[in-house]
């Protein structure tokens, strides 16, 4: 039986989830051999050449890319910002800290989807998504109500909710700006725009970057944060955004915590006390309350 366009929807959004949440280990290894910008900048430019090697294999032409490139563009440049502020936050800031602004973002979509693609989130949405939050947050902090209480927020935090926020404006724009192009389209316009903002912004770090020196493994991660997390994950948000309300696309981004519980069970044997336990089932409660509010 073939999928509704809703669920389709939710099944590139659940992949996404997964992707994202392994690029954290895997960034963490590299973390300290190469600058964040340098390696953005690297990761958008082999997207790009991936997602333009893609387009010519399916023979999907890239001119409607540069016809009004200003909305990818645009796009683009919020991702652009948002990596770019989130691996800036992490400079003066704690990875908990920026994860749990981060868990802002699903509630953010919703008001942007409002304001932009009129899109209305009813109630039961709204109480889903808060559920998810409090889970995500309850996954982040370990279970620690001590660490919780401890949050402040600084100069880091503040610098990456504007990050959040521009990741928030995607989904929505790409519902406004993107009809009538495919999601391949709008994936390359996307990344051509981060690149372009990225590679301005990192360019004294590209070219004092010595690449030729860098260890295999680590042109191992930038390869899959170009291939997996950037030119998989932009399609996959693009595509789910032409099929789902701004705020349930981006209420994936509750689960990346509890996967990496379970990547961490399944790569390291890891286990988790049962109180966090407690918040991966609260995310996959908000999902569920999600897909039950689904018309399929």
């Amino acid at each position: 039986m073939a999928l509704s366009s809703s669920r389709q929807g939710h099944l590139a959004m659940l992949s996404f989830s997964a992707l994202v949440s392994l690029s954290f280990s895997f960034g963490h290894i590299v973390a300290k051999e190469i600058t964040p910008t340098a390696l953005n900048t690297v990761r958008f430019a082999l997207a790009a050449l991936v997602l333009f090697g893609l387009a010519r294999v399916m023979r999907i032409p890239v001119r409607p890319v540069f016809t009004g490139f200003w909305r990818f563009g645009l796009m683009g440049g919020l991702m652009a910002v948002y990596f770019i502020t989130m691996f800036e936050a992490l400079r003066i800031t704690t990875p908990v800290s920026t994860a749990a602004v981060f868990t802002l973002t699903p509630l953010m979509a919703a008001g942007c989807g409002l304001l932009i693609a009129g899109q209305r989130s009813g109630r039961w949405t709204l109480i889903a998504l808060t559920i998810g939050a409090v889970g995500a947050v309850w996954v982040i902090f370990r279970a620690d109500l001590n660490a919780l209480l401890r949050f402040e927020v600084g100069r880091g935090e503040a610098l990456f909710a504007i990050g959040a926020l521009c990741h928030a404006l995607v989904p929505a724009l790409a519902r406004k700006l993107a009809q009538g192009v495919q999601p391949l389209q709008t994936s390359i316009g996307t990344v051509l725009g981060a690149l372009i903002v990225t590679g301005i912004y990192g360019f004294r770090d590209v070219i004092h970057t010595d690449f030729a020196a860098l260890r295999p493994a680590v042109w191992m991660v930038i390869t899959y944060l170009a291939v997996v997390t950037t030119a998989g994950t932009f399609f996959l948000v693009q595509y789910a955004s032409q099929r789902l309300p701004a705020s349930k696309v981006m209420a994936y981004t509750y689960l990346v915590p509890s996967w990496v519980v379970l990547w961490e069970f399944l790569f390291y044997g890891a286990t988790q006390p049962a109180l966090l336990m407690a918040g991966v089932a609260a995310t996959l409660l908000a999902l569920a309350m999600l897909l039950r509010g689904e018309a399929f």
